[in-house]
């Protein structure tokens, strides 16, 4: 199924305790509990907001870099290696497609496809886009909710919004995300469908996952992979059964 569908659980944990103490004691360290448990998810809340300026801070014009892309469509396997560099004069180059070196053909046809989008993009800046990953209207500060508390990483979990999947899917949508601790920033998010959801009309979707990586590199954080599956229906009778996979490499500073 073509990609212009997508380019691109709220797991409560309970429990209780009996102690054989009066109810009054009781009440009052039920309270101190709620409270610090408040005050926590605030601090909690406040590392990931601060977490999320640094990737919305990182300026990823000023890095070189390699992606290598795969796609399976319904069995319809390709592969293709990208480089950026973002202070020639073709900033795009495409390096392998399906494991092979370019045709004429093919390199004619990836540098119209860049040109286009670099339009696209910059409409997008004029307008006041954000055409980088838009992790703030991704995660709902707001709905954050603790999962787990190590040494090493947070865990929290947030509703999810994606406008693009549609109406149908408000709700239906549930993210993840892992905090690392020492480096202070957001590592992986995760976004998953509870239920079934129709994105448009006549598509169904059964299967949703979509997993972004993040790397650090000194104050800069960077997209180190995306992956998405996802599995459904079209027009009642097409199967949709989509994975693709983008890994990022290489990473060179190019800033003054």
């Amino acid at each position: 199924m073509k990609k212009y569908l997508f380019r691109l659980s709220l797991l409560l944990s309970f429990f209780g305790t009996a102690f054989s103490i009066s109810s009054t004691e009781n009440n009052i360290e039920k309270k101190t509990a709620l409270m610090n448990s408040g005050v926590e998810l605030s601090a909690y809340k406040e590392k990931i907001k601060l977490a999320i300026l640094k990737v919305e801070n990182t300026n990823k014009e000023l890095w070189s870099y390699n992606i290598s892309r795969y796609e399976n469509e319904e069995g319809d396997i390709s592969s293709s290696i990208e480089q950026y560099s973002p202070h020639s004069n073709q900033k795009w180059t495409l390096k392998e497609i399906n494991g092979k070196a370019p045709t004429k053909k093919q390199l004619k046809n990836f540098a119209k496809k860049n040109k286009e989008q670099s339009t696209k993009d910059e409409k997008g800046k004029e307008q006041g886009g954000n055409i980088q990953l838009p992790i703030r209207k991704l995660i709902d500060l707001g709905s954050l909710s603790l999962v787990s508390n190590d040494d090493n990483y947070l865990v929290m979990e947030f509703n999810v919004h994606i406008k693009k999947l549609g109406q149908d899917s408000v709700g239906k949508l549930q993210g993840k995300l892992r905090y690392h601790k020492e480096k202070a920033f957001i590592e992986k998010i995760t976004v998953w469908n509870n239920t079934e959801f129709s994105p448009m009309f006549t598509a169904n979707i059964t299967d949703f996952i979509i997993t972004f990586t993040f790397l650090q590199i000194k104050d800069a954080v960077l997209t180190y992979q995306n992956e998405m599956k996802m599995k459904g229906s079209f027009a009642y009778f097409t199967e949709i059964n989509e994975t693709s996979l983008d890994t990022f490499s290489d990473y060179i500073y190019k800033g003054k």
